[in-house]
């Protein structure tokens, strides 16, 4: 069995996880939940299993890498890092219904990893570097924890929404989902958890810049722009904690940090020339 192999029964094991969790949203079957929750945790084991067998296939070719330098790889990494942090956050606040809007983000971006050249292929100088490990994984994690956020944050807007309406409409939809206030307070600790591991991604990133540049920050694109979010979700934390922010300021803010993430990611790599961008397609 090949890691595309597995790659691609993930991407199906998220759909049918995707479709559960609205069903769960629509019809709140305690049996159905769990189902929901046994299929993203087996999306999760397989996508587990086939970076690790990627990773062994890249020494039975000689080159002994670790998965996680072109887009492709990043991509299936970040799948996997935000159904890990969703599947921790349900478990310990119980936000189920939340799933529906983050499980899609697992399944849209290992579908769009699918349509990427997923070749193993040596490193390219740059990225040869004991760095390489430490900063891609605390920047997607970060990046995965601000996923889970902008999720919660858009089911906050659709919880309030609903409250705002007659009591009659907003029952049908809004009482099953969490409190609003849980919501919110889920939606700053995810953020509280990837603000730190992206500051330590943007430090390490600065370290590896060092050794393959010469230079710890030179204004690229990507680092501009990860400069960018970071001072986003810096002013979010400082905004929470200073002037209490919280509710739809709160989410708005996250709902944006997280465009910003995304771009950072995905429209530097791709749109903008820089440094970074070896990270598009090889």
């Amino acid at each position: 069995m090949t890691n595309s192999l597995l790659f691609g029964i993930s991407i199906f094991v998220y759909f049918f996880s995707m479709v559960l969790y609205v069903s769960y949203l629509a019809f709140r079957s305690e049996t159905l939940g769990k189902i929901c929750t046994l299929a993203l945790l087996a999306g999760v084991i397989i996508e587990t299993a086939a970076i690790l067998l990627r990773w062994y296939e890249s020494y039975q070719m000689g080159i002994g890498r670790a998965p996680l330098t072109n887009l492709y790889e990043s991509l299936v990494f970040f799948a996997l890092t935000i159904a890990i942090i969703y599947l921790v956050m349900e478990r310990k606040f119980g936000i189920k219904t939340a799933g529906a809007f983050v499980t899609p983000f697992p399944f849209i971006i290992m579908a769009y990893a699918s349509l990427n050249p997923n070749e193993i292929q040596p490193l390219v100088p740059a990225l040869q570097s004991n760095w390489l490990i430490s900063h891609v994984v605390t920047c997607f994690v970060g990046y995965a924890a601000f996923a889970v956020s902008f999720g919660v944050s858009v089911l906050y807007l659709f919880k309030v929404n609903a409250e705002n309406r007659s009591l009659k409409q907003a029952g049908a939809f809004s009482g099953h989902l969490p409190s609003s206030d849980l919501l919110d307070e889920v939606g700053y600790k995810t953020i509280a958890i990837g603000f730190p591991l992206l500051t330590i991604g943007i430090i390490t990133g600065a370290f590896w810049a060092n050794v393959a540049w010469g230079t710890y920050w030179s204004w690229d694109p990507k680092e501009t722009w990860s400069l960018i979010v970071w001072f986003i979700y810096a002013a979010y934390l400082h905004a929470r904690i200073t002037r209490g922010w919280r509710g739809k300021k709160a989410a708005a803010l996250s709902i944006v940090g997280f465009m910003a993430t995304i771009f950072c990611y995905l429209g530097v790599n791709l749109i903008l020339s820089g440094l970074h961008s070896y990270g598009g397609t090889t």
